[in-house]
């Protein structure tokens, strides 16, 4: 009876081993290591680039799997650089993205679908400006299986996120290229 039961217990370790071993993973994104990158059309001529940092996420994948099943991200709209000090100020003001009243950018999917080796697509809501709208990235997925990386790139309309009311309006583009670069702790 007693092996029985040292039987059972050491069979139910063994599941649980198992199960925790299958489980989701959740990671948090490294914010030292990660970035976003913009680029937009300016005065018909030449793009304007910037940065800002992510300042924190998560990303949650299946065991064995680098495509995520979940994501998650800030982003940092108050350390906006676009290499012009003059520049940056004027894009923290209510009439670009009002960083006083929404510091904070936050990105969270809500479906991803494998689109080849080592690929996907991320549909999820992305919140700037104190709007949200529905946003599409395309991802590829580089490091090892044991720590990938990911490499993302969309655009975005500025007109959907009600960045539309300044002076420049007319020679600024409306399309902006969003680029991220994600590594994970």
């Amino acid at each position: 009876m007693r092996f029985r039961t040292y039987a059972v217990a050491a069979l139910a370790v063994l599941c649980t081993a198992a199960a925790a071993q299958n489980a989701p993973a959740t990671l948090a994104i490294d914010a030292q290591k990660s970035k976003a990158q913009f680029s937009v059309q300016h005065i018909y001529v030449e793009h304007v680039t910037g940065t800002l940092p992510i300042a924190g996420g998560t990303v949650v994948l299946d065991a064995g799997s680098a495509i995520p099943v979940r994501v998650s991200a800030v982003l940092d709209a108050t350390q906006i650089r676009t290499g012009d000090d003059d520049r940056d100020g004027v894009l923290q003001t209510p009439d670009w993205f009002d960083t006083k009243k929404f510091p904070t950018w936050t990105f969270t999917s809500t479906k991803i679908s494998p689109s080849g080796a080592g690929a996907f697509t991320m549909d999820g809501l992305l919140t700037l400006h104190g709007v949200t709208q529905s946003e599409r990235l395309d991802v590829s997925v580089g490091g090892t299986p044991a720590h990938p990386t990911y490499h993302a790139t969309g655009q975005i309309d500025r007109h959907a996120f009600g960045m539309a009311t300044t002076r420049l309006d007319p020679v600024i583009g409306n399309p902006v290229d969003v680029t991220l670069d994600i590594a994970l702790k």
